[in-house]
């Protein structure tokens, strides 16, 4: 199931309609090019101008194919993590892709405010970081996807059980 094309209806009042969007680091990009670039020269006195252009065109390709598969699984711990939280119980707004152009990242807002999920999108070094309330840790993706259940349940402790219990701390006045 294509992650943008995921269509779903209103689970316990939450209002995410299962979609994550696209969100790519223009600076992983701008570091695929500037190391292209840097290796292809290397190859201007032993190959040629010709063999420099192919090797730098031949290294953006595979850079970018690795960022945007590298994307696509931070892409999909995030959707696993929202998905896991809205079936606990936990009210999901909406997730929206991060206003920076420099990041990849997506906001999760829910009830209890704005959980930032992202991470470093580069296929072999992939990593996924949550950040709530100032609190956040990072994992590379391929331990986030395994330990998928249990990231998530612990996440969901922290955002939505501790906000019930503040709740339910505060005294009520009685008029």
């Amino acid at each position: 199931m294509p992650l943008e094309s995921a269509a779903r209806t209103d689970l316990d009042g939450t209002d995410w309609d299962g979609t994550v969007p696209n969100a790519f680091d223009l600076r992983v990009v701008a570091l695929i090019l500037v190391a292209s670039g840097l290796a292809a020269s290397a190859n201007l006195t032993a190959g040629g101008l010709e063999f420099a252009l192919v090797a730098f065109g031949l290294l953006v390709v595979a850079g970018i194919a690795a960022h945007w598969l590298g994307q696509r699984r931070v892409r999909r711990v995030t959707e696993s993590l929202v998905e896991e939280w809205v079936a606990a119980g936990g009210s999901v707004e909406s997730v929206t892709r991060s206003a920076s152009w420099l990041r990849t990242e997506w906001i999760v807002r829910t009830n209890e405010g704005p959980v930032t999920v992202g991470g470093l999108a580069l296929v072999p070094i992939s990593r996924v970081s949550i950040t709530w309330r100032g609190l956040g840790e990072s994992h590379a993706v391929s331990v986030a996807s395994a330990d998928l259940e249990s990231l998530a349940a612990e996440w969901y402790a922290e955002i939505f059980e501790s906000g019930q219990e503040r709740v339910r701390e505060t005294p009520s006045r009685v008029s």
